[in-house]
């Protein structure tokens, strides 16, 4: 009876449950020449927890390649493996240019002392429950060479946690962390919009749902090629041709997500299809990846993972799911929401399984949003 007590009154004192918002709109320019970003990124944050926030948690990742004493560089060194470490400094990596203003009023960025990809953002006047702030600010992107998952292989890009991003503020408070080279990401929920400018010849495999029709007109256009060239067993596309001199702007939108990940390439092949799930819903199916005989099949290995997981877990929420096939020295696959990136694999099987993990992380990390750095058997 007295363990009861105890343990009912344990419950009682814990806080009830909440779940922070965190809208995001990002216009971003990609120089492929001198391989950096441009950007500017407005953030809405919706306070819902019962607290008085004095200030937010900012992870800054790209900083996790800015120098030889990260957190990421010193895991490297553990696991025996030395390529970043050995690196000149000109293939590393880092964020700048950061000036952030909270409704339009300065508010000052404190950077952890120990850890260059992590700060906090001081309030400049206190943050009550339900209340909601705009958070402003420039950036800029050096990509490093890649080691991990952000990076660039000459001009092909891999453009993942590459944004100024809240950390998760819950039960427990705050989860601020610097990046490893293992695990999922423990991150809010909100919206994206998401513009891209980059040269027009550049194919883009990204988080979201397309807006452009133009885009949508060259994708189209891609995958008449793609289907041509897999048909007689051609390498039709090359990323040795030089960028298009134009650029062009491309618009994604997420709802209910906690990540944006994109993905440029300008030999990608690109296939689309559709599963239809048991509800009718339909999800569009894309597959985006250089000549590769093993990724002919792609298509249908995504519709059935989206339909079998779909079937025995639940509904698929999105109205699309991509996998590309790009650079990755962090296992096999890394997924994102609605998007996942494969590295190299050597048979049809191997894909097969692949894909079909990298897609249930959609469900377990990308519904549920498991806090991995925590729990890392979740993965």
């Amino acid at each position: 009876y007295l363990f009861l007590l105890i343990w009912g009154n344990g419950l009682l004192s814990q806080k009830s449950y909440f779940q922070q918002e965190v809208n995001n709109i990002i216009k971003v320019r990609l120089d492929d020449i001198s391989n950096t970003l441009t950007a500017e990124i407005q953030i809405e944050y919706i306070n819902h927890s019962p607290d008085v926030l004095d200030k937010i948690g900012i992870h800054l990742w790209p900083n996790a390649y800015s120098s030889k004493q990260t957190a990421f560089c010193k895991q490297k060194i553990l696991q025996r493996d030395l390529e970043f470490y050995d690196a000149p400094n000109e293939q590393l990596g880092k964020i700048s240019g950061l000036d952030f203003e909270i409704n339009g009023i300065k508010a000052k960025l404190e950077s952890d002392s120990k850890n260059p990809d992590m700060a906090w953002l001081m309030l400049p006047f206190p943050l009550l429950p339900e209340e909601r702030i705009s958070i402003v600010t420039p950036f800029n992107v050096k990509i490093p060479k890649t080691f991990s998952r952000l990076g660039h292989v000459n001009q092909t890009y891999q453009i993942t946690q590459w944004y100024p991003k809240p950390a998760v503020y819950d039960r427990k408070g705050w989860h601020l962390m610097p990046y490893l080279d293992q695990g999922e990401f423990y991150s809010e929920f909100g919206r994206f919009e998401v513009q891209i400018c980059l040269p027009r010849n550049y194919v883009v495999g990204a988080t979201g749902v397309l807006q452009n029709n133009e885009e949508k007109a060259f994708l189209n256009e891609r995958i008449e090629e793609s289907s041509l060239a897999i048909k007689q067993k051609v390498n039709l596309f090359s990323n040795k041709i030089p960028s298009s001199k134009e650029f062009k702007t491309i618009t994604y939108i997420a709802e209910q997500v906690h990540d944006f990940a994109w993905f440029a390439d300008k030999a990608f092949y690109v296939q689309k299809g559709e599963a239809i799930l048991n509800s009718g819903k339909k999800v569009e199916t894309w597959a985006m990846f250089n000549y590769n005989e093993y990724w002919f099949k792609a298509i249908q290995y995504l519709n059935r993972s989206i339909k079998f997981y779909s079937d025995l877990v639940g509904e698929y929420p999105w109205p699309q799911a991509t996998a590309v096939e790009s650079a990755l020295s962090a296992g096999a696959g890394m997924e994102y929401p609605m998007i996942t990136v494969i590295g190299n694999e050597a048979s049809f099987r191997s894909l097969d399984n692949v894909i079909t993990h990298e897609v249930g992380h959609n469900w377990f990390y990308g519904i549920l949003a498991s806090n991995e750095r925590e729990h890392p058997f979740m993965d």
